[in-house]
This record gives C-alpha cells, structure tokens and sequence, in this order.
C-alpha cells in the first residue's frame, strides 16, 4: 500500500467522523447516496461548510474574506498549500465559529486529500461549485444589512449563489455516476438552480430573526410594500400586516420552487433509490418546515417553526418506503402542502419542463 492511498483512507476516515460533527442532518441524508455518491458528495458538503465558515466569521473583514475565499479555491486548483491555509485562517476564528468547524479548517489538508483523489469531472464541478459560491457570497457579504434585498431578482440571484449552484454540481455528478439519469441532463440542469433556491428560501423564511439577530436579513423588501430607499430594518419597519403579506407572498414562491424540487425527483431513475431518498428528505423536511411558518408567520424565533425530531424520523422513513413509487411520491407532496400558498403569477424559471 502506497503512502498516498494511507492518506486518501485516513482521509476518508476523518470526513465520515467530522461530517457527523458539523451537521446532523447531512449525516444522515448523504449516506443513503450509493457509495461513490456518498464519498464526493460529502467532501463537496465539507467544502462548502469551510467556505459558508469564511463568510460567516464576525472576525474577519470583508478583505480577508475575499482572500481566504480566494485561496480556498486555489486549494482545489492545487496552487496553494493547504498547511498555510489553515495556520493562517484558525488562529483568526472566533467563539463564532464551532469548535467542529475549526477542527475541519484544522485538518483541511484531508479533505482535499479526498477532492484530489476524485476523478476529474467531479473535480470540476466542485471547484466551478465553489468558487461560484464563495464569489456570489462575497458579493452579498459587503452590502449585507438589516435593510434587506432590494427585489425578488436579487432573492433569486443570492440563492443561486448559496445553493443554486449546490443543485447544478449535484446533477453533474448524478449524471457522471449514472447513464440513465444523464438521459434527462438537460431538464434536471434546468431545475436544478430552482430545487436549492426552495431548500434556501426555507432556510431564510425560518432564520429570518436569528440572521436578524446577526445584523443582515435576506427578504427582498419589494413583497413588503417597502419602498428601495435607504432603510434600516425591515423586520422592524414593516407594519404586521405587510409583514404577513410578505411572509405570505414569499412562502407561496417557495412552494413552487418545491413543486419543482418534486418534478427533479421523479426525473430520477426508480431504481436508484439512494439518490432519490436524499432528495425526498431534504424535500419533505422543506415542505413541513414551510407549513409551520404558515401556521405562525409571526413567530420570533426559528424554534418555533423548527421541524421535529419525530418528524425528521417520520420523514426518513416514509421516504424509504416511497422511494420507487412516483404516484405515492406525487400524492403525498400534494397531501403536504395542500396548505400553502399558491403563487400568484410569478413562477420559478424551469426550462424544458412545461
């Protein structure tokens, strides 16, 4: 046995056990891809997490943002030494960032030990993945307020760069893994960006008061009859009844994001059950999510809208069960989110599906 494959095993060893450490979700949802899925996948999930810890960190100034960003995706092109990387980034990471997540930036040099051992189609949809969101985020980051977004293009701009992006490497390696789902490149491509702004424009609606809380906020302030002028805080300065309109109006956009979510898994082959299982969760955890926001779309805090351990349970298994059955999979969407709000007019872009 080489020295490298020790390394690339060690390495594996560590992204298995650190993955469990910085998300329970994905621990749970990325094993269920089929091997080959689940190794890349992970890794591209850890390095998105070291790229949301740069932006995330309060310590940090736009400037060393922008180069740590920027050298993160050397790391992947392999012009840079990931030792230096993390010497120079840990020491500058506040109580902010998790202990998890220090230890992940700690020990980068194993998960690129990972990404250099993928072939190189999945290289190149990791590195375009990363570098287009940490590009995207950094332009967000420097003009990030209480204010809000300025309009839905700019909602639907920030999400593609958060996770939209996320949906299009996910594809490519769906599709590189898979003859039959290659079949329908084009239309899964075209819902790709549409399925992660629903997952992302959940996410929002739920932290609304933690990001608050942070100093920045992610609504666009057109859904609440807010003019663009300079405000200062639009969970504050919208009246409750604008408010709830907005809430409204937004939760009603990211149901239809999520009926495209749902057409992008039954495009997936029944047979690859894994695939569509981490699909289905992250799917059924969305729509649950949305419908308690809802029920209550003045809530305070994101606990209060936060999807159950019971129900997270639930979810796993009804998605094992459904997993090779369209129709059941199509009727119990609909039972789900027969609740929410339907868009009025404005519907997610989805080409070449009609």
């Amino acid at each position: 046995m080489t020295t490298d494959s020790v390394l690339v095993g060690e390495a594996l060893g560590f992204q298995a056990a650190i993955l469990e450490r910085v998300s329970r979700t994905f621990a749970i949802t990325i094993p269920q891809l089929p091997p080959p899925l689940c190794t890349v996948v992970t890794n591209a999930y850890l390095l998105c997490r070291i790229a949301d810890t740069i932006e995330d960190e309060p310590q940090l100034d736009q400037a060393q943002k922008e180069m740590f960003s920027a050298r993160l995706v050397a790391l992947l092109a392999g012009e840079d030494a990931a030792q230096g990387f993390a010497e120079a980034l840990v020491p500058l990471l506040s109580k902010h960032t998790l202990p998890a997540e220090r230890e992940l930036i700690a020990h980068v040099h194993k998960v690129l030990a990972v990404t250099h051992s993928l072939n190189e189609t999945q290289q190149r949809a990791l590195r375009r993945c990363v570098e287009v969101m940490s590009t995207g985020m950094s332009r967000f980051q420097r003009r990030a307020n209480r204010a809000g977004l300025a309009d839905h293009a700019e909602l639907d701009r920030y999400c593609y760069y958060v996770a939209g992006v996320v949906g299009e490497m996910l594809t490519e390696l769906f599709c590189a893994y898979s003859e039959r789902i290659a079949c329908h490149r084009e239309q899964l491509m075209a819902l790709a960006p549409s399925f992660g702004q629903g997952l992302q424009m959940t996410n929002i609606l739920k932290d609304i008061h933690d990001d608050h809380h942070r100093g920045v906020c992610w609504l666009p302030r057109s859904a609440f009859d807010l003019p663009p002028g300079p405000l200062h805080d639009l969970v504050r300065q919208a009246s409750p009844q604008a408010f709830g309109a907005g809430m409204e109006s937004l939760l009603a956009v990211a149901h239809a994001h999520l009926r495209n979510a749902r057409t992008y898994t039954l495009l997936l082959p029944r047979e690859e059950t894994g695939i569509r299982r981490f699909c289905l969760w992250a799917l059924g955890l969305a729509v649950l999510t949305l419908k308690n926001i809802h029920r209550r779309p003045l809530f305070r805090d994101a606990r209060e809208v936060k999807v159950s351990r019971r129900t997270v349970a639930a979810v796993a298994i009804i998605g094992r069960v459904t997993a090779r059955h369209d129709s059941l999979i199509d009727l119990l969407f609909r039972l789900a989110a027969r609740s929410l709000p339907e868009p009025a007019g404005r519907q997610p872009a989805a080409k070449g599906i009609s």
